[in-house]
């Protein structure tokens, strides 16, 4: 069966190619025709035998296919070595791919890159921001017949997916990884369906000769498909390799979300930070950073993994000349009755904004009361002579308003983290997001009606500014 969808796939990446059938020359061909066919067959086995194969380190990945000569930089001057890229899928935000083509991959190969090739087609029924476009379509959950208009799905999905694959000489061998966004896990029909959808797309991939991998969070699908493992085993075709999605900014393949033992030793990656800019040979891309043990197809023994590549952390933060800014309280301030301290601050933070130009003293005089009495005006507040809870929140959340995630560090965290605290989600200041961080942000969201994400979207930010507790 495996022999007969190999050729089958074979085949089928020949034909997109332009080339009949892989096979050898025919004494009438005309020497054109030959050396396409040489030039095909060539290039689909070099890519097979690449894409990823056995690989432990760093990856990244990026919506649109990078420049070839942004890709030239970064194999020269960064750590990473292997590559995502969205080649399929109705649902993908990168439809448009125009540096992507089978040249881009083949240039990529030969110059060392290791590729990850992504689908992104029918997402979980539950995900309200799909489908993206009005010509695709979210998994059916309909259960009728085991979920049967699923299973359909994933099947053609899958047929799909090594298509486009192939037309790209992505060839029998090489991995494909299917994205499915993170879904409402206790959501039963939609889960379940997303499950069949996989399982069926899962079983035909591996039909057609390629490696079925899976990307997903690490609390939804990740999760959907270890659970599945251990107490459905049998009943679903699981993938050969995962692709935890986990922006802990821990460099490994692990997350509590799941157990240890599945997909080990060899099949497991693991997306560790989210979107952030970096900078290698003079070439700047936004990416997400992943660390791979791949090996086999998930079930070869490999070698102790090195150590997790260390994240650094963000620098200090220093506030007029080492002013203290971080309380695990921030008062009322009242004339005659005004913590020194938060007092000192707030000037400190008013001179920062160039709203206060008069001495760091920590007196809750006129010049400091005129002073944020201007800020409150400029943010929409009544001004008042008493500096309230409100007002700390919205100026310690300042201005700018990131996205931002588990695994994102710096000072717009500690904005974050401040104006929380602030706002009665007491949280350490240390400029990194971490689960202490996405709990205090999960709960204020919860408090003040916003959607309970745990990132800060928009709303979140809109909230904070208006000094909402």
């Amino acid at each position: 069966m495996r022999r007969t969808a190999i050729a089958v796939s074979t085949a089928l990446l020949a034909t997109v190619l332009g080339v009949t059938a892989l096979r050898t020359a025919d004494p009438g061909d005309s020497p054109g025709a030959i050396a396409e066919l040489a030039s095909a067959s060539a290039r689909a086995a070099m890519v097979a035998a690449s894409t990823p194969g056995d690989f432990t380190g760093l990856g990244f990945d990026q919506c649109v296919a990078p420049t070839q000569t942004a890709m030239d930089a970064w194999i020269t001057a960064s750590p990473y070595r292997a590559v995502g890229i969205y080649i399929s899928g109705d649902s993908r935000a990168c439809r448009t791919q125009p540096n992507l083509s089978p040249t881009w991959v083949a240039t990529q190969v030969s110059r060392g890159w290791r590729l990850l090739p992504i689908a992104l087609g029918p997402q979980a029924s539950c995900l309200d921001r799909f489908p993206r476009y009005a010509d695709d379509f979210k998994i059916n959950p309909k259960p009728d017949s085991s979920y049967a208009a699923a299973r359909a799905q994933g099947v053609v999905e899958a047929d799909k997916n090594a298509t486009d694959a192939a037309a790209l000489g992505i060839g029998p061998g090489s991995t494909l990884w299917y994205d499915l966004e993170a879904f409402d896990l206790g959501n039963t029909h939609c889960r379940e369906s997303a499950l069949v959808f996989v399982s069926a797309w899962v079983t035909r991939t591996k039909e057609l000769g390629y490696v079925a991998g899976f990307y997903s969070s690490a609390s939804s699908g990740i999760k959907m498909l270890d659970d599945a493992r251990l107490t459905r085993p049998g009943v679903f075709t699981l993938p050969d390799r995962i692709w935890i999605a986990r922006w802990d900014g821990v460099a490994n393949t692990s997350t509590s979300y799941i157990t240890e033992d599945g997909w080990r030793p060899g099949g497991r990656m693991k997306q560790f930070k989210g979107g952030h800019n970096e900078t290698w040979g003079g070439v700047t891309i936004n990416i997400d950073t992943n660390y791979l043990e791949l090996s086999g197809s998930g079930t070869a023994p490999v070698p102790p993994p090195p150590a997790p590549v260390a994240v650094a952390a963000p620098a200090p933060e220093t506030h007029c000349a080492g002013t203290r800014v971080d309380f695990p309280n921030y008062y009322t301030l009242k004339p005659k009755a005004a913590s020194k301290a938060r007092t000192l601050a707030l000037q400190c933070l008013l001179k920062e904004k160039k709203r206060y130009v008069g001495k760091l003293d920590g007196d809750y005089d006129r010049a400091t009361r005129k002073a944020a009495g201007a800020w409150m005006k400029s943010r929409g507040f009544k001004p008042t002579r008493t500096w309230r809870r409100k007002n700390w929140v919205a100026l310690l959340a300042g201005q700018e308003r990131p996205v931002l995630d588990v695994g994102a560090s710096g000072p717009a965290v500690s904005r974050l983290q401040r104006a929380l605290t602030a706002a009665r989600q007491r949280v350490a200041v240390t400029g990194a997001f971490d689960e202490a961080t996405r709990a205090a942000l999960v709960a204020y969201q919860t408090r003040v009606g916003a959607a309970a994400t745990g990132t800060t979207d928009a709303a979140t930010w809109e909230m904070l500014a208006k000094g909402r507790f």
